[in-house]
């Protein structure tokens, strides 16, 4: 089972839920700040550790050799989502947000899940493999919903390798908000009003 950490809503017993997965090198102390900037008093929040230990901080895959990473973060990812329910966390209430591999493993696992989120948000990351992504989508991957941002600037993710990835999703039907922001491998202001934006509109708000 993964380590999470629960930051719950000012509003009580609320079963609207963002799990937040870190990038590289990061760890559940990354996005303690995120409640506070995205303002939402209905929503709670899960912090989740990536499985692999890295340089003091956790990793979700090897970039070296990134199929059997990400299999393995999957199956532990789609273990957690299906815990959740019980614990008053209906899956249509979640939203599942990750940033660089964890945006790699929210679109990954938000796509792949036979149950329709209340949106999935992916920051400055990039999808594997999307051909076998696309042939394994199940009935309600063209129910979710998904916004995808990114920075002009990025030097880690370029830009020019994820914007081809966009029109795949779109004809294979896919729910894609696409958003280009002048920033490098972070989140900015702006981004983040974006993503609050989206996750309202996800709970009717």
């Amino acid at each position: 089972m993964l380590h999470g950490e629960l930051i719950p809503a000012r509003e009580k017993n609320s079963p609207r839920l963002m799990v937040m997965l870190h990038g590289l090198g990061d760890s559940i102390a990354g996005y303690r700040w995120l409640p506070e900037a995205m303002n939402l008093p209905w929503l709670n929040y899960l912090l989740v550790n990536a499985p692999y230990d890295y340089f003091g901080g956790y990793a979700w895959f090897d970039l070296n050799d990134i199929r059997p990473g990400v299999e393995h973060s999957r199956k532990l990812l789609f273990e957690l989502l299906d815990y959740l329910p019980a614990r008053g966390f209906p899956v249509e209430q979640i939203t599942l947000g990750g940033f660089s591999q964890g945006s790699l493993m929210a679109i990954d696992v938000g796509l792949r899940y036979p149950y329709r989120f209340a949106g999935i948000v992916g920051v400055s990351g990039w999808i594997n493999e999307p051909e076998k992504l696309l042939q394994e989508l199940p009935t309600a991957a063209g129910q979710q919903r998904l916004l995808m941002t990114h920075g002009v600037g990025d030097p880690l993710v370029p830009i020019v390798q994820v914007r081809p990835q966009i029109p795949l999703l779109k004809a294979a039907g896919i729910k894609v908000e696409w958003r280009e922001f002048d920033k490098v491998h972070t989140m900015i202001e702006e981004e983040t009003a974006q993503i609050r934006d989206f996750v309202r509109a996800g709970y009717g708000e």
